[in-house]
């Protein structure tokens, strides 16, 4: 990990510790605070990890604004780069979470998991793209076809693991009194 990404992550818990108290008491009594917690921990460092840091004046501009060929970390990491592959692993690790919260929380299916992953992912690449709708002085992160890929990939896994889980844990007879019912937990 670099230290620009362990500098965002800094950024993102101190924004968790100013939000979550405010959404405590914005939903006070109608979500567990472990729940709520959770799910700000989660959104405060996926956004700070995925937005910043914010460009300055001697940040480089990019030689590539979009990526569009599929798969081309591999062809990176083949020709040296080993941060490619580190990259693909931590984008796929970025959205695990989500797929987790999709499964559990939401009680989504797998097909709605993996919509819901894309979705998310496909808003960061367009946001990242327009230079965060303009704010940023111009655009300072790659469109990247392959982020769509791992981060969608990501969900999805992070939903077949959750899924596992409660397979494993809750008995057959009270899976079928779950509102998702099998064709869920089949994924």
């Amino acid at each position: 990990m670099t230290a620009t990404q362990l500098k965002a992550i800094h950024f993102g818990l101190i924004g968790f510790a100013l939000i979550w108290p405010v959404v405590l008491l914005a939903l006070r009594g109608r979500v567990r605070p472990l729940v709520s917690g959770a799910v700000t921990l989660y959104a405060s460092l996926a956004l700070a990890v995925v937005f910043l840091p914010l460009p300055t004046s001697s940040t480089p501009r990019l030689k590539q604004e979009i990526q569009l060929v599929p798969f081309q970390w591999v062809l990176d990491t083949v020709g040296g780069d080993i941060n490619a592959a580190e990259q693909v692993f931590l984008n796929v690790l970025l959205f695990v979470p989500l797929g987790i919260f999709a499964r559990v929380l939401w009680r989504c299916t797998a097909q709605q998991a993996l919509m819901i992953g894309l979705v998310a992912s496909l808003t960061i690449e367009v946001t990242q793209l327009s230079g965060n709708f303009g704010t940023a002085p111009f655009v300072y992160r790659i469109f990247d076809v392959d982020d769509l890929i791992t981060n969608t990939f990501g969900a999805l896994l992070g939903y077949l693991l959750a899924n596992a889980v409660l397979r494993a844990r809750v008995p057959a007879h009270l899976r079928a009194m779950s509102p998702v019912r099998d064709h869920a937990l089949r994924g």
